[in-house]
């Protein structure tokens, strides 16, 4: 985030030069306010911005979208070997925090990326191929999955491969989770004379479906604006 300068007031007018805390992001233009303090207005480089309109109850919130959270947490499942780390890439840049799942050695990575006016924690976690688990690193995956209480699950699978990995898909269906299927490596699929129908996939599944080419950072725009859509239909 660049630096901002805020000058502002709580409602006994207390100054707090840390006063970003009582903020979030909504876009490159505005920040929405966390709690229920009185500001005054904010200074980003040569622009001010009034912010009253976002104080709760004012009439000028009318073109903020109050119905998402502005937090969502994604996380990223599939085989091993399928470009789920190139796309956990792709959605949250270069920066990631590595730990070990709590009680394990397995290897989880976390990162962060802003669609619109919503923040995403994006967990890419190891490789599974079903949910019976049998390696630990699939026991971790599972576990995730069932306690991490996701607002999306995206399942990436190859596309080259795609009827092998669809059984897990269901699995993730059958089990209750809000699932987005991403068919990744379209471009060598394409290749190779295999055509997906994607719009038909996803018709037949019952859930949204998005084609990509993640190394070419090919359809990674569509797959945010899906994203984005399918956290803002949850909480209409």
């Amino acid at each position: 985030m660049r630096n901002i300068f805020i000058y502002a007031g709580t409602e006994n007018g207390k100054k707090d030069k840390d006063i970003m805390n009582f903020f979030y992001q909504v876009n490159d233009n505005y920040y929405q306010l966390k709690g229920v303090y009185k500001m005054s207005c904010c200074h980003s480089g040569k622009n001010k911005k009034n912010i009253f309109g976002f104080i709760k109850g004012n009439k000028n919130t009318r073109n903020i979208d109050n119905s998402l959270k502005l937090h969502k947490k994604l996380v990223l499942v599939g085989n091993p070997n399928v470009g789920k780390s190139v796309i956990f890439n792709c959605l949250t840049g270069t920066y990631a925090t590595v730990s070990n799942y709590p009680g394990t050695t397995v290897e989880i990575f976390k990162g962060a990326c802003r669609i619109n006016n919503v923040s995403f924690e994006v967990i890419d976690t190891p490789g599974m191929y079903s949910m019976i688990p049998i390696t630990e690193e699939e026991r971790v995956t599972r576990t995730l999955l069932l306690h991490e209480k996701a607002d999306l699950v995206v399942h990436v699978v190859d596309a080259k491969n795609l009827q092998r990995m669809l059984p897990l898909t269901l699995q993730l269906i059958e089990t209750g989770l809000p699932v987005m299927l991403v068919v990744n490596m379209m471009d060598e699929a394409e290749k190779l004379g295999i055509k997906i129908d994607i719009d038909k996939l996803s018709e037949i599944l019952k859930i949204p479906v998005v084609g990509t080419a993640a190394a070419l950072n090919r359809g990674i725009d569509i797959l945010k604006r899906r994203v984005y859509e399918y956290v803002r239909k949850s909480a209409a």
